[in-house]
């Protein structure tokens, strides 16, 4: 636990020298080698502790370049700019970016495009100054399958509400939408109070659920989105004695989910492996780097990208959509733990 805690820390104040201070990534940049830098929306969270471990996979596997990741210690778009500012003004060859929100960064990737930098996103199929964006599946049905979930656990019945990690997050905003057009079949199922705002901060989350629970005695459905809010929302619904009477269905991760998914606080999760996501960012930049193509139905070596779809970007660039998407409770979520 010590070492754990130990890395943690040092995660978070590279992160906050990072921004702080320009200094960009966790070694310097190699003189002879592709630097590729993966920029995450917060450092230290389950979420992106997993996808941390991917890049560091990555690196072993390409020991020829320099591969690692930063991001700030808050969910703080000016901190992910100030990060990626200062790795472009260090030269990195390459950028896989997953954008707090994507509509802040436009104009600095494009300066970095300009400069010859490789740019790469995750969980922005509307970035518009980006080479491809690589998502793990198309992000509409995911959402249906949230809130089909939630139906069926609501009798299609009752009030719900949504959350999300922000409301410039692209992704969240397309989950939460889908599961409003999808709720839309069953008349019973009545919206109140959504989008609302977590910060993928579990007590932030826990403290706005408390408040709905008050606000809403009679509240029968959670749809969540940031990876955090299924542990917040999990713990007001727990607390009040709720479990397995309030249904709660959003993004998440197996580990951090178990004991609120045993204790039926949360019903059912929905995710793809961060941990692949950060392998199929990194090997997108490598090919690009290398001077090769993204191509339609091409396979990234990676689980989830090995058959991958790739569509017109929302700009010049391409969108890749792979089949990483995995929904699971309380009787299936040990087949995936991490």
């Amino acid at each position: 636990m010590k070492n754990k805690n130990n890395t943690l820390n040092k995660r978070v104040k590279l992160a906050l020298l990072t921004a702080a201070m320009g200094m960009a990534g966790h070694s310097a940049f190699a003189a002879d080698g592709n630097t590729i830098t993966t920029v995450v929306k917060i450092s230290g969270i389950p979420w992106f502790d997993r996808m941390e471990t991917g890049v560091e996979l990555y690196a072993k596997q390409h020991p020829e370049m320099n591969i690692s990741q930063v991001g700030p210690a808050t969910a703080d778009s000016a901190q992910q700019l100030q990060i990626i500012q200062d790795l472009i003004a260090k030269g990195t060859d390459a950028l896989a970016v997953v954008p707090m929100d994507p509509t802040i960064l436009e104009a600095l990737l494009k300066r970095a495009m300009a400069r010859g930098t490789i740019v790469v996103t995750h969980e922005a199929d509307n970035q518009i100054n980006t080479m491809v964006d690589v998502e793990a599946f198309d992000n509409t049905d995911y959402g249906t399958a949230l809130n089909e979930r939630l139906a069926d656990c609501m009798g299609g019945a009752g009030k719900w509400t949504t959350f999300v990690g922000s409301l410039g997050s692209r992704t969240h905003l397309q989950w939460v939408g889908a599961g409003e057009k999808n709720a839309m079949k069953y008349p019973g199922m009545k919206l109140v109070d959504p989008n609302n705002e977590s910060f993928d901060d579990a007590n932030g989350t826990y403290k706005k659920a408390k408040e709905i629970l008050r606000k809403h005695p009679d509240i029968k459905g959670f749809q969540t989105s940031a990876g955090n809010d299924v542990l917040g929302v999990g713990r007001a619904i727990e607390e009040a004695g709720l479990a397995g009477k309030v249904c709660l269905v959003g993004t998440g991760l197996p580990n951090p989910s178990a004991a609120y998914l045993d204790s039926g606080a949360i019903t059912a999760i929905g995710f793809w492996d961060p941990q692949k996501a950060g392998m199929a960012m990194n090997e997108v930049a490598r090919i690009l780097l290398k001077g090769g193509q993204i191509e339609d139905g091409m396979n990234l070596g990676v689980e989830g990208y090995e058959h991958v779809s790739v569509r017109p970007g929302a700009g010049d660039g391409k969108l890749l959509v792979g089949n990483g998407m995995v929904l699971v409770d309380k009787e299936t979520y040990k087949e995936h733990l991490f």
